[in-house]
């Protein structure tokens, strides 16, 4: 329901009070096809077939979620009423682009973590409105969601530990508040307030802007101290650094890059019959 819902927003979004073609269209049958005019990962399919749906239209997939394309590749093709194609052609393809940018800037970073065991993770810095849609392209990318929002995990950031002056006492009033299987995360910058972290009870502790020399000492700390909390190192992660980070034993590495610095790909459409 949220996808087709989402959908029917985005459509709504185009089409204002109706496509103004679509009163002198002629009453034809039309085929399209969306075709790569540069490489990537498509994206996108769930959404558009929820947009089939609304505007009557078959999708034919020559290629389908987590695929890879190149120049040139037809991607789909699209059989319809002419103007309830051309009506969806934009909101098609922007979704498209958009879900297949996502997942082809994805990638490159699931290629530097071959051969580790650690988890990429997107992060909360998602468009307005758009984090569900967001978050599954980084799914079809091959990485993971973190948090979806505020109500299904508890994360003290900076900005919430400089309210706190007990931390212990807050993390033990915290477990009896939230739901019993909520994990909570604290951010630290220290391999000291990691520790602290660790000894108040935190589920996964992020290593927020640390260098590699101490992340490994929290990992190392946590090996011996407490092997079951999760490690997660967030900050300035690059394609030059990531390898470097998850080498130093964590779990999990969290990058906002993967969503807000994606560039969008380059299709088109082309009405073929």
């Amino acid at each position: 329901m949220i996808i087709q819902e989402f959908v029917k927003e985005v459509l709504l979004e185009d089409i204002g009070r109706g496509d103004l073609f679509g009163r002198v269209a002629p009453k034809k049958e039309a085929t399209a096809q969306v075709i790569a005019k540069s490489s990537g990962i498509i994206a996108g399919e769930p959404y558009l077939e929820a947009l089939a749906q609304f505007c009557n239209l078959e999708l034919y997939w020559l290629k389908r979620d987590a695929d890879s394309f190149q120049k040139g590749d037809i991607l789909l093709k699209i059989v319809g009423d002419a103007a309830d194609l051309l009506a969806a052609e934009r909101t098609l393809l922007n979704m498209l682009l958009h879900a297949s940018s996502i997942a082809t800037q994805v990638q490159p970073y699931i290629k530097a973590l071959e051969g580790t065991n650690v988890m990429l993770l997107d992060t909360r810095k998602t468009r307005p409105m758009l984090r569900n849609f967001e978050k599954y392209a980084v799914r079809v990318g091959g990485a993971a969601n973190h948090r979806m929002g505020l109500d299904d995990a508890l994360m003290l950031k900076d900005t919430h530990l400089s309210l706190i002056d007990d931390l212990e006492s807050f993390m033990a009033e915290a477990r009896k508040q939230i739901p019993f299987t909520t994990k909570i995360e604290i951010e630290c910058e220290s391999v000291e307030a990691a520790a602290k972290a660790m000894d108040v009870g935190a589920d996964i502790v992020m290593c927020d802007n640390m260098d590699s020399a101490d992340i490994r000492e929290v990992v190392l700390y946590r090996n011996e101290n407490y092997p079951g909390v999760l490690i997660e190192a967030s900050g300035n992660i690059t394609l030059d650094n990531i390898h470097e980070v998850a080498s130093t034993g964590i779990d999990a590495i969290s990058s906002g890059s993967i969503i807000h610095q994606s560039r969008w790909i380059d299709l088109s459409m082309k009405i073929v019959t």
